[in-house]
């Protein structure tokens, strides 16, 4: 009867918008029914995903050996491992895992499923393995670097110095710690893939939930896992459906033909604030929003002139009318309440004084150039804003929009001007997850090719700024570490970097009034789990 109710649902839910003549009033109580756009959803294989749409599916279906706290970003939680331990020398890290842990499968979780699902990864070298290899970590060395002496001990020896706790924070992220049924997936194993192929549409972990059908573009439902370790999941399953619109989400969600919309504009999550059927929730997110130039760019290359753009963002009106929901005014580049994060430096908008700048560099009448910029909310709304205030200061900014593949990419290529972007680490509560992201580059020759940092893609090279990047992640001594942070926050404001963070992203999620036990997770990997419907 539940599937042919569940079937009877999907075929309504996918073959119409339900915004004329629900044929729901309501949703099933036993069904969570989530809104999002899945288009950067490409495979659910945890070592390949990428976006943070993937993460948001991911994050039922598969357990870290921890997990990271969906309130306080500093705490790091038990999950599959009940403790851990790191070695007086700061060489290695000891996790015990907890009993009576088991997969979907019936399987039990294992000390070498952990290993081995820490060596495919790295393996197999796809997306997710950047995560471990910016540490030293290799497919070369993963022999030696993850070791189980026993079912239920996981050893991880460190291949360089570095700060083990940005390791166990690793972990704690979906996609490099998430921990799959070697047995399960070996069987799926397809000339040498391990198991890459089958993984893309079909589920292996030890989660609440498990994969019950994903179909592009449309829609993913997960099974409640009957035998889950931990305590019960609310939800007897979840359907997460494919809706690209903000208008559709709200609609539907004021209807209730949907319990929980993850991707709404400011403008619909403002119009949902005065219901008293739907409430927000707004949390802290990962990375910035900010303004880039390309070092390419013998304009850009001048001080001088980035210096002006400093001062030719309204960091507060952008904030104030655009990012609402999106972003809150951040113009340093670590995130506020990591360790270390100094005050905001305080820019304003100041024409006058970027004109001056402009022309101590030689442009007394400004210039010419492009602005790239997401076609989505809130990207185009920013980059016009940008726009005007860069005209104010005599620079002509021409936008150029398009798909996330096309801005990016142009960015990835080194082949643009001015770019209005979001990113800069973040995932990790750790304040190099932020500067090895927007500051580090190792490597600034084009045949680098290291596209994973931004300070790459944007030509900004400091041999200074790396070597304190460096040397704050391996310091030991706390106090000293946080100076560090904050002299590497002040020493970037000095040499007029090419990003300029002008906001610190945070997410908004719009539910219905009678769901409880929803929290957003700042690393994106928010687990329903918890979730309930009070009908």
């Amino acid at each position: 009867m539940m599937h042919r109710m569940i079937k009877a649902l999907s075929t309504i839910l996918v073959g119409s918008t339900l915004l004329t003549s629900p044929a729901w009033a309501e949703t099933p109580p036993n069904m969570l029914v989530v809104g999002f756009s899945m288009s950067n959803i490409l495979t659910l294989d945890p070592a390949a995903i990428t976006g943070k749409e993937t993460v948001q599916v991911l994050a039922n279906i598969y357990d870290n050996l921890v997990g990271l706290d969906a309130v306080n970003r500093a705490q790091v939680n038990p999950q599959l491992a009940e403790s851990w331990s790191v070695s007086p020398d700061n060489t290695a890290i000891t996790f015990k895992l907890r009993s009576g842990a088991t997969f979907a499968s019936g399987n039990p979780v294992t000390s070498a499923d952990v290993v081995w699902s820490l060596k495919r990864l790295l393996t197999l070298n796809l997306a997710q393995a950047s995560f471990l290899k910016t540490h030293g970590f290799t497919a070369a060395n993963a022999e030696q670097s993850f070791t189980a002496p026993d079912e239920t001990t996981v050893v991880i020896t460190l291949p360089k110095k570095v700060d083990p706790e940005i390791i166990v924070q690793t972990l704690g992220i979906v996609g490099p710690g998430s921990v799959l049924d070697s047995k399960v997936v070996m069987e799926h194993d397809k000339a040498g893939d391990l198991g890459s192929a089958w993984l893309t549409n079909n589920s292996a972990g030890s989660g609440p939930y498990t994969l019950g059908q994903w179909r592009s573009n449309e829609r993913v439902i997960l099974d409640r896992n009957e035998s889950y370790w931990g305590e019960a999941p609310g939800m007897k399953r979840i359907m997460m459906r494919h809706l690209a619109e903000s208008q559709s989400q709200r609609l539907m969600l004021e209807k209730g033909d949907i319990d929980i919309a993850y991707s709404m504009s400011a403008a619909d999550l403002k119009a949902l604030e005065k219901s008293d059927k739907v409430e927000v929730q707004t949390n802290g997110g990962s990375g910035f929003y900010y303004l880039a130039v390309s070092m390419k760019d013998e304009k850009f290359q001048k001080p001088k002139v980035r210096e002006a753009l400093r001062y030719l963002i309204d960091y507060q009106g952008l904030n104030d009318t655009v990012l609402p929901y999106f972003g809150r005014l951040r113009d340093r580049p670590i995130q506020t309440g990591l360790f270390g994060a100094l005050p905001n430096a305080g820019y304003k908008l100041d024409v006058e004084k970027a004109k001056a700048l402009l022309a101590e560099a030689g442009y007394p009448d400004g210039f010419s150039t492009t602005l790239r910029a997401i076609s989505d909310a809130p990207f185009m709304n920013a980059a016009t804003a940008i726009q005007a205030t860069l005209a104010q200061g005599g620079i002509k900014a021409e936008i150029i929009t398009g798909s996330g593949d096309q801005i990016y990419g142009a960015m990835r290529e080194r082949k643009y001007e001015l770019l209005v972007g979001r990113g800069g680490g973040g995932q990790l509560p750790h304040p190099d997850s932020n500067l090895r992201a927007i500051v580090y580059n190792p490597d600034n020759a084009d045949e680098a090719k290291l596209t994973n940092f931004q300070g790459w893609r944007t030509a900004f090279y400091d041999e200074k700024i790396n070597s304190m990047v460096d040397a704050a992640l391996v310091e030991t001594d706390k106090a000293k570490q946080v100076k560090d942070y904050e002299a590497i926050q002040t020493y970037y404001a000095d040499v007029l970097p090419a990003i300029q963070p002008f906001a610190e992203v945070v997410d908004s999620v719009g539910y219905r009034a009678d769901i409880k036990g929803l929290a957003l997770n700042p690393s994106w990997s928010t687990r329903l789990r918890t979730v309930t419907k009070e009908r």
